[in-house]
Order: C-alpha cells, then sequence, then structure tokens
C-alpha cells in the first residue's frame, strides 16, 4: 500500500491543522499528459479519509472530506482539439450568479498608452487580494471547436494580507483581456483567490505561496486533475555568508525580497479538479515540500524556488528550479526527474551566469519556463537574466533533449525593460512561454514587470513571426 497525504486547501478557508492520508493502492498516475474540459459544478464527492497531524504522538481519526465536482471530458484530444463542440473548461455558468464583482484589467482599450504598453493585468482595485502586487503567471490555453478559453494563475498581495503571497486565478478569451475577481472564489465558477497559505507550524509554505506551473494529470483514482507545482515559503530568512555576499552583491534582490531579505522556499504541490479547489499532496519531506535543500556547500544548499514542470513521456516527468550556488556567486536553474510527479531525484545544475563581463546574465539566471516545441520536439527555456547592476531581463536557451545541454540564442535578452516612462521600465521577471495552438511559429511570453516605486503588473510580449528571439509588447494588434 502507498500513502497519499492530501491537505484541503482553499483561499477563503484556512488549512486544518493535520494533514489528511489517503491509502491507496500502488497503481499510480500513468503521468498521462491530456487536455481536461471541466464544466460547472453540478455536484460535490466525498471521500472517507484518515487524518494523522504531523508531529509527536498523536491520535488518529477519520474525517470526511468533501471535495468540489465538476463532470469531466477526458475524451478530448492531447491536441487541445477534436470532439466536443464547446470548451466550458472553468468558465462561469449562464445559470449560476457569481458571489463576486468580477473586474477586467485593464479596459478593452484598442490601442494602449506607450506607458502601459504590453500591460494585460495591473493591479487589482484597492483592497482586493492583489491590490499591492501581482506576478508568476502560468498561463494555459484551451480550444473547442468553436472557441478558445485562457486561463491564468499568478500570485497577489494584498496590503490587508501582512505581506503574504497568495494564488488566483483569471480567466480570459483571448489571453489578453483578463476577468478577476477581487477575493476568494466561492463556487466553480468564481475567478479571485483560490489558495491560500497553511498555518501548521511545521509546514513549508506559511509565508507565502507563488504558482509556477500547471500539469494536467490522469490518474486511475482521479480521472483528470490539474497538477499545481508552486514555491512555498517561510518566515526564516535565509542565512548568507559574507563570503557570498562578496561574490554576489545583489544577493538581496532575489525574488522575495521584498524588506531586501531572502526567505526559505521549496516546491510544493497541490491538485484540484476545476482548477479553484485545491487539496495539497504532501511530499517526502518532513515540510510536505516536494524536495529539500542540498547538503551543506552543494549549489542549491540556500532554497529551492520557482519548481517549473514539464511532461517528457508518461514516465519522464522534469523539474526546473533555481537557487543561488553560493560558491560561484550567481543564480542558476537545476533539473530534478520522476516518474510520478511526487518523488523526485535531482539531477544537478543546468545553467548559471556567464562569465562575461557585461552580459545581461552575468550574475545569474532564474525563473526558467521550459516548453517542448511541438513544431521542432526540441526544448525552449525562456530565463530571467541578471546583471551586473541586478536589472532582470528575459533571455532564451535552447536544448535537444532537455536536460544538460543548453544553448542560448544570442547573447542579447529577448525582452529588455521598457523606456523611462513605461510601467515595466525597472525590470522584468519570471517569464512564461506560451506556444499558441495550432501557429507553431507564434509564442507569447508573459511576465511580471517592475517599474517605479516597485510596482508590478502582468505584461505580455509576442514573437515576430518564426523569429523567436525577437519578441515585441502587445500594442492592440487583433488576434
Amino acid at each position: 500500500m502507498r500513502t497519499l497525504h492530501v491537505l484541503p486547501s482553499s483561499a477563503n478557508q484556512k488549512a486544518p491543522n493535520s494533514a489528511t492520508t489517503l491509502t491507496q493502492k500502488p497503481v499510480w498516475p500513468s503521468s498521462k499528459s491530456e487536455v481536461l474540459s471541466l464544466n460547472t459544478c453540478r455536484s460535490t464527492f466525498t471521500l472517507k479519509l484518515t487524518s494523522q497531524p504531523k508531529g509527536p504522538k498523536s491520535k488518529t481519526r477519520n474525517q470526511s472530506l468533501s471535495f468540489t465536482r465538476c463532470s469531466t471530458k477526458p475524451d478530448v484530444g492531447s491536441d487541445n482539439v477534436k470532439k466536443k463542440k464547446k470548451n466550458t473548461a472553468i468558465e462561469l455558468d449562464s445559470t449560476s450568479t457569481p458571489h463576486q464583482k468580477l473586474a477586467t484589467a485593464p479596459p478593452n482599450q484598442t490601442l494602449p498608452s506607450t506607458f502601459s504598453r504590453g500591460l494585460v493585468l495591473d493591479l487589482g482595485p484597492k483592497n482586493s487580494w492583489d491590490g499591492a502586487e501581482t506576478g508568476s503567471p502560468v498561463v494555459k490555453r484551451y480550444i473547442g471547436d468553436d472557441e478558445e478559453r485562457w486561463y491564468m494563475w499568478y500570485h497577489g498581495r494584498s496590503d490587508q494580507t501582512n505581506g503574504s503571497d497568495l494564488i488566483g486565478l483569471a480567466v480570459s478569451s483571448n489571453g489578453i483581456h483578463w476577468s478577476r475577481g477581487v477575493g476568494p472564489v466561492r463556487s466553480c465558477g468564481d475567478v479571485g483567490a483560490v489558495m491560500n497559505c497553511r498555518t501548521n507550524w511545521w509546514a513549508f509554505d506559511t509565508h507565502s505561496i507563488r504558482p509556477s506551473e500547471l500539469v494536467l494529470m490522469s490518474s486511475t483514482m482521479y480521472s483528470a486533475v490539474y497538477w499545481l507545482y508552486y514555491t512555498g515559503y517561510t518566515s526564516e530568512e535565509v542565512e548568507i555568508s559574507s563570503e557570498a555576499i562578496k561574490k554576489n552583491p545583489l544577493l538581496n534582490y532575489q525574488i522575495g525580497e521584498r524588506n531586501g531579505n531572502i526567505f526559505k522556499s521549496l516546491p510544493g504541490l497541490a491538485c484540484s479538479q476545476d482548477g479553484r479547489h485545491w487539496a495539497r499532496i504532501e511530499g517526502d519531506h518532513h515540510s510536505g515540500a516536494l524536495l529539500d535543500v542540498g547538503s551543506s556547500g552543494e549549489w542549491d544548499s540556500l532554497y529551492i524556488a520557482a519548481p517549473k514542470v514539464i511532461m517528457h513521456s508518461d514516465d519522464d516527468l522534469r523539474m526546473y528550479y533555481h537557487s543561488f550556488d553560493a560558491e560561484n556567486g550567481h543564480f542558476a536553474v537545476g533539473l530534478a526527474r520522476s516518474r510520478d510527479g511526487i518523488r523526485w531525484i535531482k539531477m544537478g545544475k543546468i545553467m548559471g551566469g556567464r562569465s562575461e563581463k557585461g552580459s545581461f546574465d552575468e550574475f545569474g539566471v532564474l525563473n526558467a519556463s521550459v516548453v517542448r516545441n511541438k513544431k521542432g520536439g526540441n526544448y525552449l527555456m525562456a530565463f530571467e537574466g541578471v546583471d551586473e547592476n541586478g536589472v532582470r531581463r528575459i533571455g532564451l536557451a535552447v536544448s535537444d533533449d532537455g536536460l544538460k545541454e543548453w544553448r542560448r540564442l544570442g547573447d542579447a535578452a529577448i525582452l529588455e525593460p521598457s523606456n523611462e516612462d513605461g510601467w515595466d521600465n525597472k525590470g522584468v521577471t519570471t517569464p512564461c512561454l506560451v506556444q499558441t495552438e495550432g501557429h507553431a511559429d507564434e509564442w507569447r511570453l508573459y511576465y511580471r514587470g517592475i517599474g517605479e516605486g516597485g510596482k508590478t503588473g502582468i505584461g505580455l510580449a509576442v514573437s515576430e513571426g518564426s523569429d523567436i528571439r525577437r519578441f515585441r509588447r502587445w500594442s492592440g494588434f487583433q488576434l
């Protein structure tokens, strides 16, 4: 028998103080990637689970965990098309009443000003869950016979959440104009905050959480579900040696830097049937994380962040994550592999900073977004590079097999911070690379932009034809 720890999670209800243990036969996900079309809520189902709180000697008790269930259509093929006339995945039901006001941001303007060029998701309204910060876009596109739907999971922060980042969902019909919610979701039709931090003292994600990647998985138990890989932060700061800071004085500007500090982080996993109501899956680490940091002296001994997971084959999942290599004084990206998406084996560092003085990634690379090219079969990596002044730009690398042989596509970045009056003039970070379905030569690059005073937003750039090395910010073109 194999034991799987599942923790119920929602944005408007804090997680319980105990882990929920689900015992099942050793038949686990076939890891078959498929497109999932989810209808609006019609019913709920209840599983009998055994709760086993972590920590010293505690009694085991039975409890019922009720998941919100939406009907699935697993016969839609992996090419995101075929068979179904309509894809209603994660959309508002015309017969249901939203529990909260929806906002579309930015307004449906045809030609944005120079200041807002490329901006597709600004900060939320005042007092909303994402009114103080947004970032970490994870964008997916699903298409049917007569429509397309876009979904973006991203992190947000409100001035009223004590500095904690939460995960939320926005939806769109074209990937440009997004509908968002101002508070937590309450049904399968809502948009807004969908996942909160945990309160368990032993957990790795008690301070902040940020989405990294979403994978559609098939299993004998769940039929087809969303698997969300995310970064969890505690309030404990990373201890950085004076020697490491001397090698890279920009270390304090890493992600999670709101007060100039780096918080300890590890990768986590949650599953959902509707993209809104999530149950955490506990990894082997005592904190519930999927991986632990490396031993002293190893390149990833300080923290692990931004686990981007892709599926190479049915039993070969690959996780690209970053850390700070204290010995070499730069940020770097590493690789881990898994057969089931839960237990991972580290394969080592695959890319770090360049030694060339003045290069845009001289002080390292992080936040890698890896996509398998539908046309060529090779792998593309959009990554965030840090230069000697701490400025963030986005670069691109390619690999034939997605393992350790990565080659940068040119010496220049594919996306630079905008001009002085732009909303993202201080840096462009956390890329999310999307290949447009049906147009193998067209790519979209979603990213987090940083402007004056540290204000953030989510932007969009598109490739210029088939030249993947050249991107331009969205400026009102028709798709």
